[in-house]
């Protein structure tokens, strides 16, 4: 049987550092659990939503992290900073061993534009794999927005998305349905870790292979202990969730010209007309069409 047990923790956090804190929090979990292979924060956890303090990685904050999942043999996945590489800036979710190696970066793909401003967009799906227990993939907040994020996870091999968060906005009940549906449709454990206090609401959530709740987090400090089973993944994808749908295995052998796929340059009727992304102004009304 292959097991991933897995601490998320959804904390209480302020603008500022917090990797103290971070660490604190780590060790008291592995302490309390000593059996966890992995702990996963949210979003931007360590220092809060300022893209000015990016610092490169290798760096600092990324070496205390090192030291974090040395110091307690854990598999840390410790949220994502702002990175500084080649003069542009990503939000960074780094991958670490417990040896503290650093095994994957994952840098958000969609960054929360036009909110984010001036984070660049990464470029690739990131998955790694954990000796013995399996494949394993990483998204940030608003990748999940779009669907084929997550797909191209579930098509990389990956059986669990480790998805730190963070949301302060009425949209975190959709953010909910978005992790549950992402979970269904790809046939995996999908693990959305938000952070909670002055940085987000919480409402953490983790969803099975089947779209079922595993569970569904308060708005504040939560300390989140699963014991996830990665061969009910295979089942489910060899037999469907019940015996119903097969789904990875009707997407492989559907039809390979969805327009969707090929319309991500803006050309298809639906996007071409929808302007550019940026900022809404105040009192914005908008135009009438014509004709009405």
């Amino acid at each position: 049987m292959r097991n991933l047990a897995v601490a998320g923790l959804q904390l209480d956090l302020s603008p500022g550092d917090n990797v103290g804190r971070i660490a604190a929090e780590v060790a008291a979990a592995k302490r309390r659990f000593p059996w966890l292979d992995l702990i996963l924060l949210g979003e931007l956890a360590a220092f809060g939503p300022r893209a000015a303090d990016a610092e490169p990685m290798p760096g600092p904050a990324e070496d205390r992290f090192r030291e974090i999942a040395r110091e307690n043999a854990v598999w840390l996945a410790p949220g994502s900073i702002y990175e500084r590489l080649d003069g542009q800036v990503f939000n960074t979710a780094p991958i670490i061993d417990p040896t503290g190696a650093v095994i994957a970066r994952h840098r958000k793909m969609f960054p929360f534009h036009p909110y984010e401003d001036g984070v660049a967009s990464g470029l690739e799906p990131t998955v790694f794999d954990m000796p013995g227990v399996g494949r394993i993939g990483v998204s940030i907040c608003y990748d999940m927005w779009f669907p084929e994020t997550t797909r191209a996870l579930a098509c990389l091999g990956a059986e669990v998305v480790l998805h730190p968060t963070m949301t302060n906005t009425i949209d975190r009940d959709v953010e909910r349905a978005i992790a549950r549906a992402s979970a269904a449709q790809n046939q995996l454990w999908f693990i959305d870790i938000n952070v909670a206090g002055a940085l987000g609401v919480g409402a953490s959530c983790v969803y099975g292979p089947g779209g079922e709740v595993i569970h569904e987090a308060g708005s504040g400090r939560e300390v989140i202990v699963l014991d996830l089973d990665l061969d009910h993944v295979a089942r489910v994808r060899d037999r469907g969730w019940n015996g119903l749908g097969q789904t990875l295995k009707s997407y492989r052998d559907g039809p390979d010209a969805l327009a969707a796929h090929r319309a991500a340059d803006g050309s298809s009727p639906g996007l071409a007309g929808l302007g550019p992304l940026r900022m809404p102004s105040a009192r914005e009304t908008i135009p009438a069409k014509k004709g009405h």
